[in-house]
């Protein structure tokens, strides 16, 4: 008789409990994730992929590279009958790749939107950055979206996830951005224990003194993400969870996206399930987006905890 405990998310088909795993179903490509490398100018004390200025397991993602997805994602396109995907730039920090500019001009070309996250610190800030930036949003106007990373409406807050002094940087890009009439959203991060609406109401009051025209009542315009912590203590989820908490799973973030990484001495990139799992064997899906479509089983702690219970989308 075996008396040892069952291991959650263990098993890809069967949870500890014994029950059926839920999966998700690929529906459609909405968003086309391009993670640019994990090299970044700060390092957080909570980055769920762990970047900082020397971290470069995943290497810079090239603009050759993002062509030919950019190709594939065209072609799926014309055999569904679907339009193209919006394609999303994450890291890292995404200005920190020399090819950031040149991958979303590419694809805004090609008549992608295209949505950037980014702490707006120093890599956006170089001259060259905001003259391509400027470029960009005169040719392409609201196609070309940036979300700025602010992980709480003080200062204090912030400083103490990304650095002394982090606020105050990112304040600066952001204002920069605002200023020059670029298409913005925010992410914030429910770590602080406030409810959601004490939690707006601060980042509110943040934007009016900032002179930032955004409305923090707006989900798309103000993101606030649930924590990930692979640690702690969340439920499997089960085929009968969708029915139990009135959930869809086509509503699921791996239901509409797919993100390309290039791995550090790989000869190619390959595509993973999602933003959240950049790392995780079980869910690297092929090296094709064509290969990429198959159905996703919920085989973390972050498909709970992120997307089933905390109903987060990178792409919201």
């Amino acid at each position: 008789m075996n008396d040892a405990t069952p291991i959650k998310f263990s098993h890809p088909d069967i949870t500890a409990k014994g029950e059926a795993r839920a999966s998700v179903t690929f529906r459609r490509l909405e968003t086309l994730w391009i993670n640019t490398g994990t090299l970044c100018n700060i390092e957080c004390a909570n980055c769920y992929i762990h970047s900082s200025p020397t971290e470069d397991r995943l290497v810079y993602f090239t603009a050759e590279d993002a062509a030919r997805l950019y190709d594939e994602a065209a072609d799926l396109a014309r055999e569904s009958g679907g339009g193209l995907p919006e394609i999303g730039f994450t890291g890292g920090e995404p200005f920190m790749n020399p090819d950031m500019l040149a991958m979303a001009k590419d694809a805004l070309s090609r008549g992608h939107d295209v949505l950037i996250l980014t702490n707006a610190m120093q890599p956006l800030m170089r001259p060259k950055v905001k003259q391509g930036l400027l470029a960009l949003r005169e040719r392409f106007g609201r196609a070309l979206k940036l979300r700025v990373s602010i992980d709480h409406y003080t200062e204090a807050l912030h400083d103490t996830e990304r650095g002394a002094g982090s606020f105050a940087r990112t304040m600066e890009g952001l204002r920069w951005l605002a200023e020059n009439g670029f298409s913005l959203a925010v992410a914030g991060r429910t770590t602080s224990g406030e409810e959601e609406e004490e939690e707006r109401a601060g980042y509110a009051a943040l934007f009016a003194q900032q002179g930032i025209a955004l409305d923090a009542t707006d989900p798309a315009a103000l993101i606030l993400f649930p924590e990930m912590d692979e640690n702690a203590e969340v439920p499997e989820i089960t085929t009968a969870c969708w029915d139990i908490l009135h959930k869809d799973p086509a509503d699921m973030m791996c239901a509409t996206s797919r993100m390309a990484v290039r791995r550090k001495g790989a000869s190619a990139p390959v595509l993973v399930a999602c933003t959240l799992l950049p790392d995780d064997p079980q869910f690297e899906m092929g090296d094709t987006l064509r290969e990429s479509l198959s159905p996703v089983k919920l085989n973390h702690p972050h498909c709970a905890k992120f997307c089933v219970l905390g109903g987060a989308s990178c792409s919201a």
